[in-house]
C-alpha cells in the first residue's frame, strides 16, 4: 500500500471494462512480449462491441468527475516510434456528464457494426492493436482503463494458386530441382513437395527446410527489416545421388503462423518463405528462398480445395 493511500491521497476509485458475453467468446492466445503471453477475446470485422463500464468510488470517499467517455480505438504501434499511435479506428460515446459520486455506477455502450479491416497483430517491431478505453476525468489528470480484443479477418488471395517450380545449382556441381504443390496455404495446410537431384558432384552432408517469417516495418530509407526462423527440420542425412528425388510433407497446423500481411496501413508488412539449405562436407550451405503466401480460413465453411478459402492480406 502506498503512503498516499494510507493517509487518504489515493483514487477515489477505479474503473473496469466488462464486455458483453466475454466468457462465451473464443479467447486468442498472443505473444505480448518476449517471454509474456496473454488472452483476448475474438471479434470479426462488422462485429459490435458492446458491455459496459464499472465505476467503483471506494467506501467512504467521494469522487467528483468531469464527464465519462469510453472510446474504441484501432491502432498501429511501432517500436522504432514509441509514444506515436497511429490510429484507424477511433470512435467515442460520451457516458456521462461532469458530477459526484459517493457509490458505485455501471454504464453500458454499444459499438455498432465496427469496421475492423485489419487483423491483429504483435510482431517484432509492430504492434496492430484494437482495444476498449475508459476515461474518467477528473479537474487534474484523469482515471484510465483499457481493455483489449483480438481480431480475426478473413479475405481472399488475389494471386493464383499454381504450384512452384525452381532450379538452383552450381555449374558442372550441382543442380537441383524442387517443386511444391501451392503456392498459397492456411494456416492449418500442410506443404507437399519433392526435391530432384539432377546433377550431383560435390558431397553434401545433410539438407533441411525451414520457415522463416520476415517483418519489415517503415518506409525507405528508414525502414527495418526482422527474420525469425518458425520452425527447421532435416529433409535428409547424407550424399544424394544423380536421380534420387526427396519427398516434402510439412505440417502448417502446430507452428505459430500468422496470415501473410501486406503493406498494412502503409505502415509494415509481414511474409513468408520457405528456405531450402544445403550443407556439404566442408560445412558450406547453399540456399534457396521461395516466398509463399499464409491465409486465414474460415473453419466454418468447407471446401473441395482447402486454398481456396478466404485470406488476410
Amino acid at each position: 500500500m502506498s503512503l498516499a493511500s494510507i493517509f487518504g491521497f489515493g483514487p477515489a476509485a477505479d474503473v473496469s471494462i466488462i464486455l458483453n458475453g466475454e466468457d462465451e467468446r473464443q479467447q486468442v492466445e498472443y505473444r505480448a512480449g518476449k517471454d509474456k503471453r496473454e488472452k483476448a477475446p475474438l471479434y470479426f470485422d462488422g462485429e459490435s462491441v458492446s458491455g459496459k463500464v464499472v465505476l467503483r468510488v471506494h467506501e467512504g470517499k467521494q469522487l467528483e468527475h468531469y464527464g465519462i467517455k469510453v472510446q474504441f480505438i484501432g491502432c498501429i504501434e511501432m517500436f522504432y516510434d514509441r509514444g506515436n499511435h497511429y490510429e484507424f479506428v477511433s470512435l467515442v460515446q460520451e457516458l456521462a456528464a461532469p458530477a459526484e459520486l459517493a457509490s458505485t455506477a455501471v454504464y453500458g455502450f454499444e459499438f455498432k457494426n465496427v469496421e475492423k479491416q485489419y487483423e491483429s497483430y504483435h510482431g517484432i517491431n509492430a504492434k496492430l492493436r484494437y482495444f476498449v478505453q475508459a476515461t474518467v476525468s477528473k479537474r487534474v489528470g484523469a482515471i484510465t482503463q483499457t481493455k483489449d480484443i483480438w481480431v480475426y479477418s478473413y479475405r481472399i488471395p488475389t494471386e493464383l494458386n499454381s504450384s512452384i517450380r525452381m532450379e538452383v545449382g552450381i555449374e558442372d556441381c550441382l543442380h537441383i530441382e524442387f517443386e511444391y504443390n501451392k503456392s498459397r496455404y492456411h494456416l492449418k495446410d500442410v506443404i507437399v513437395g519433392k526435391i530432384y537431384f539432377l546433377l550431383v558432384r560435390i558431397k553434401i552432408k545433410n539438407m533441411e527446410l525451414s520457415i522463416i517469417r520476415r517483418e519489415t516495418t517503415g518506409a525507405a530509407p528508414n525502414q527495418y527489416n526482422e527474420s525469425e526462423t518458425i520452425t527447421k527440420f532435416e529433409i535428409m542425412d547424407g550424399a544424394p545421388v544423380r536421380g534420387e528425388t526427396i519427398p516434402i510433407r510439412l505440417f502448417l497446423g502446430g507452428f505459430d503462423l500468422t496470415p501473410t500481411y501486406r503493406d498494412v496501413n502503409k505502415k509494415f508488412s509481414t511474409r513468408y518463405y520457405l528456405n531450402l539449405v544445403l550443407v556439404d562436407e566442408e560445412n558450406r550451405r547453399y540456399f534457396k528462398q521461395q516466398e509463399i503466401t499464409l491465409f486465414r480460413r474460415n473453419e466454418g465453411e468447407h471446401s473441395a480445395d482447402a486454398s481456396d478459402g478466404p485470406s488476410v492480406e
